[in-house]
């Protein structure tokens, strides 16, 4: 009878959200920065790519430790879908986290992130690396004390004067860009989907500099 009473009062904060098999599990991390202001920057494709997948999928983020959350579960995987709350240069944290909290293998991480050396809307998906000057990809290095986990590098270009790179990463997109960016985001979701269905290599092979 005490036992009963004692579960129906247990905090069950700590639990997994998601059982089940850990290599069935994955991971997707985007990378951006939190509030109103950076809603619609560069910076924050991360973050763009995971609500538009939520909007495509009918699901809804809710705010946890360390950030904002949510599961899509297909054809047997189940992907943990985050975005940190814990802004761009202290991701690490929110990363190690979420993985160990669901016992998810590193293997089965895929970071989703910006970058300037990549023209806009080209994809590079890569096993490992340096974090190319990315403070978000250096905090999570740092954390996981590792460069080998995934990531997923959405191009941004770099198409900004001399002295302006941090006005232009934390710019918003121009007309030109945001008439394009449904067809990339669209792509972006059948890649994250393919990482989950067919693996990295796989994924790598079919998206990269697509």
């Amino acid at each position: 009878m005490f036992s009963i009473i004692r579960r129906l009062f247990t905090n069950t904060s700590n639990r997994n959200i998601t059982e089940g098999d850990p290599m069935k599990k994955f991971l997707i991390v985007g990378l951006g920065n939190i509030g109103p202001k950076y809603e619609n920057t560069r910076h924050n494709i991360g973050f763009k790519i995971l609500d538009f997948l939520a909007k495509k999928e009918d699901l809804t983020f809710e705010s946890n430790k360390l950030g904002d959350v949510t599961t899509y579960k297909l054809k047997g995987r189940t992907f943990i879908l985050l975005k940190p709350s814990t802004y761009m240069n202290l991701s690490g944290k929110a990363v190690r986290y979420w993985l160990e909290k669901e016992k998810v293998p590193l293997e089965n991480l895929l970071v989703l992130t910006d970058d300037l050396n990549l023209p806009f809307g080209t994809f590079r998906i890569k096993t490992k690396g340096s974090d190319g000057g990315h403070n978000g990809l250096k905090d999570i290095q740092l954390i996981l004390n590792t460069t080998k986990y995934n990531r997923f590098r959405f191009g941004i270009s770099d198409t900004f004067s001399q002295g302006r790179q941090i006005d232009y990463v934390l710019g918003e997109w121009i007309s030109e860009e945001e008439k394009l960016l449904p067809e990339r985001l669209e792509k972006s979701v059948e890649a994250i989907k393919s990482f989950g269905l067919a693996g990295i290599t796989n994924t790598m092979n079919s998206f990269n500099g697509k």
